[in-house]
């Protein structure tokens, strides 16, 4: 056997042996008491564009697609959700201090303003997540307005 071939059938077997490590998946149906939609009145609008936008990478319940499946991709995926969670948690928001609330709200709305969110790497496969106009505005009008109404400084 070729040394090419030899090589190919290494790669292989690799691939083949990497499916069988996956990472534990970002799903909980649970929504506590911690979470951003228990602590401040949301409008459904603002639901629906977070959850369809923000979510996956900035919460506890991460909706997959078909190819998580595959590795290397789901070890990408995975380090990304857990640096996302690691930057804001939705889903642990009531953790954070007021003071840290605050710059998280206004640290939203300048990324969204700034259209550093949703990450364009994200939505060149994640088209569902792209934000029109009015959402983006939606959502800096709501950040805005939550960031201002927490004066309760720690």
């Amino acid at each position: 056997m070729s040394l090419k071939k030899k090589i190919l059938w290494g790669l292989a077997t690799i691939l083949i042996a990497m499916q069988f490590f996956q990472p534990q998946p970002n799903q909980s149906d649970k929504i506590t008491d911690l979470h951003v939609e228990k602590l401040y009145e949301m409008p459904r609008e603002v639901k629906a564009i977070l959850t369809r936008s923000c979510y996956d990478c900035h919460s506890d319940n991460t909706t997959y697609p078909w190819y998580r499946r595959f590795q290397p991709v789901a070890w990408y995926m995975a380090s990304h959700i857990e640096e996302g969670k690691r930057e804001l948690n939705f889903s642990e928001f009531g953790t954070y201090s007021f003071r840290k609330q605050r710059n998280k709200f206004r640290s939203m709305s300048n990324q969204v303003k700034n259209e550093e969110m949703p990450l364009s790497s994200y939505l060149l496969i994640h088209r569902h997540a792209n934000l029109s106009s009015e959402e983006k505005q939606t959502l800096v009008d709501w950040f805005d307005k939550k960031g201002e109404g927490i004066s309760n400084v720690d």
